[in-house]
């Protein structure tokens, strides 16, 4: 039986004469597939899932970014109903094909404005790619906080951020069709893999053994990559993951703590107020006063 399809109008969700849109959306199956008379940009922000686009079925998982173009049906979709467990949150760019107009007349580049109206006239077909250096993470990040606690000139502010967003998906088509695409260094394997584990005992005899690089050239590597040892780059991604949670979750903060990798509360606090300057309830509840 072919399912049926809703279209999303952009005027539901541009406010007064702001052409864009952010969220940040836990996803479930309550959304039905769709199509819409605006463009989106979505980026895969936690977890995995599937994305059902027109007769096809994707995984997903953190890191992906999504263009989807004017009338192309689609849903993401948590790999089950139990979101608190498996969750998929996405963040989702909506912008219209009226701002895409605006945004290549202010770009001084003229491959970058061209690329731009190409997406405005719909001659760019849908595509994904993975965001490697987390530069579309951050953007996205940046524009969600402008767009939930707008302020003087926060319209100024997104369309740059959105120009900026538009030149790293162009980039990044122009060297996928240039260049292969680079493979990661060992370290920045370990990287990841330090990434995925910083929550267990992680040590860095651990990483020498599995990287069979002794650790005094380990953390000439941690300075020389990351700028910070080994101790302190574990403790940075541990109050990253730590943040994340105290603004996307109601966890209790003891139970934060012994999710990050702290089994002593104490240290944890002390850790978390050197590295953000408050303590984890400090943080979450300046959080709640400014959304």
């Amino acid at each position: 039986m072919k399912r049926s399809i809703e279209t999303y109008k952009g005027e539901y969700f541009f406010r007064d004469t702001l052409l864009l849109y952010i969220n940040r959306s836990t996803e479930d199956f309550h959304v039905a597939l769709h199509d819409h008379d605006f463009l989106e940009i979505a980026y895969v922000a936690e977890g995995s899932g599937f994305h059902y686009l027109q007769n096809e079925v994707h995984k997903v998982h953190k890191g992906q970014l999504f263009f989807i173009p004017i009338g192309i049906s689609h849903v993401f979709r948590p790999p089950s109903s139990d979101t608190a467990k498996h969750p998929l949150i996405v963040y989702n760019c909506v912008i219209s094909p009226l701002l895409l107009s605006k945004i290549a007349d202010f770009s001084t580049d003229l491959k970058v404005a061209e690329y731009i109206q190409h997406l405005k006239s719909g001659d760019v077909a849908y595509f994904s790619y993975t965001d490697a250096g987390d530069r579309a993470e951050k953007l996205f990040l940046s524009m969600h906080r402008e767009y939930t606690l707008s302020q003087s000139g926060s319209s100024d502010y997104l369309y740059a951020l959105l120009l900026q967003l538009l030149i790293v998906i162009y980039r990044f088509k122009q060297d996928s069709k240039e260049l292969p695409e680079p493979k990661p260094t060992p370290f920045a394997h370990l990287l990841s893999y330090m990434d995925q584990n910083s929550h267990t005992e992680l040590s860095l005899a651990h990483l020498s053994q599995i990287s069979r690089w002794s650790e005094r050239h380990l953390q000439r590597l941690f300075k020389q990559h990351t700028g910070q040892t080994f101790n302190a780059c574990l403790q940075s991604l541990r109050i990253q993951k730590s943040c994340e949670l105290l603004r996307s979750s109601q966890q209790k903060i003891s139970s934060i703590s012994e999710t990050v990798g702290y089994k002593d509360l104490d240290s944890f606090n002390s850790v978390f107020k050197r590295i953000t300057g408050m303590t984890p309830s400090q943080y979450r509840k300046e959080l709640s006063v400014l959304l």
